[in-house]
């Protein structure tokens, strides 16, 4: 590979196979990185809240909440893992090995297709919930929901490794030069993953939202007017009729922010360009990828007052208390 003369090189004992580093001005350089370490340190703190408020307080032990407890698992795990591994990556050098880069891309994958997958799962929840409400009860369960996730996790992990197989048995096939981490999947596996990863399950959210969006209107019109078929049952059931479509709404926020962020990152497919992520792909489709992570739990806390109240809690450490996990915060 050529090299300009007097370029800094990823690996200087490599002259003629070295990438060669992005140098942006030290300023500029310092300021990207101060700014994305606060978003990876926040989405981390932030989804910790939430998975903490979740697992301790036991009103919040709900099939729901469960689904955003696997989340915000997920997005800490941005936070944590591939943020950090990107902020790295500004200089375009992949400096810790093959092996690295392919646990790298495979964790990616994983996560990302954990985040979808789990989309998926709220937006039928929300669908059973509000579309089919007598039986929701008895259909959605804390164990059916747990099976769930935990299948949705499962099938993420074991997708994955098979549409990445050849690139974990040579990560570096691809790589133009030394110091690039780079995974291009071919036009069949590259067309099959943009349909189980994109396509299927955005159709699959949008159709059940709107579904849920006609539904709800409706109710709320209902409730409005005093008639309602359940008006015999009190006042108790119009109670949580209103917070059945209250969460709706928050999720259907949550879902709509979900869709902004990740449609950029997928954009390139939609034009019929090689489905490829590397370290050269579009760093402010990627950014805006990971920075969902970030702002999920930002809507729970302006939405959920239950967040809120956790988060009193946690801070004042009113959760060390004896049957702190009893607290009532709904």
């Amino acid at each position: 590979m050529e090299t300009l003369e007097g370029a800094e090189l990823c690996f200087p004992q490599f002259v003629n196979f070295s990438c060669r580093k992005t140098t942006p001005p030290p300023s500029a350089a310092m300021l990207a990185h101060i700014l994305l370490s606060c978003i990876s340190l926040l989405t981390a703190a932030l989804n910790l809240l939430v998975i903490i408020s979740i697992t301790h307080f036991r009103q919040l032990h709900t099939p729901t909440n469960l689904l955003l407890l696997s989340l915000a698992v997920s997005d800490l795990l941005v936070g944590l893992l591939l943020m950090p591994v990107e902020i790295l990556l500004t200089e375009n050098c992949w400096l810790v090995g093959d092996l690295m880069c392919a646990l790298y891309y495979v964790v990616d994958f994983i996560i990302t297709s954990s985040s979808v997958g789990n989309m998926v799962l709220i937006s039928i929840d929300r669908y059973l919930a509000i579309c089919d409400p007598l039986r929701y009860t008895t259909t959605v369960t804390l164990d059916r929901t747990k099976s769930c996730v935990c299948l949705c996790w499962i099938c993420s992990v074991l997708y994955n490794c098979l549409i990445l197989k050849d690139f974990l048995r040579q990560p570096d096939s691809q790589n133009s030069c030394y110091g690039e981490c780079v995974v291009v999947l071919n036009h069949i596996t590259g067309a099959v993953d943009f349909v189980f990863t994109f396509i299927g399950p955005i159709l699959v959210i949008i159709v059940l939202y709107m579904r849920v969006f006609v539904v709800a209107v409706s109710q709320a019109r209902a409730m409005r007017s005093h008639i309602t078929t359940v008006s015999l049952q009190g006042s108790v059931t119009v109670t949580a009729r209103k917070s059945e479509l209250k969460a709706a709404r928050t999720l259907g926020v949550v879902v709509v922010v979900f869709l902004i962020c990740v449609c950029p990152y997928y954009s390139p497919s939609l034009i019929g360009e090689n489905i490829e992520d590397s370290s050269l792909s579009s760093p402010i489709a990627v950014w805006l990828l990971y920075f969902n992570s970030c702002l999920n739990p930002v809507i729970y806390a302006f939405f959920y007052p239950w967040f809120r109240k956790s988060i009193k809690l946690i801070f004042t450490l009113k959760i060390l208390q004896p049957d702190s996990c009893d607290a009532n915060i709904l």
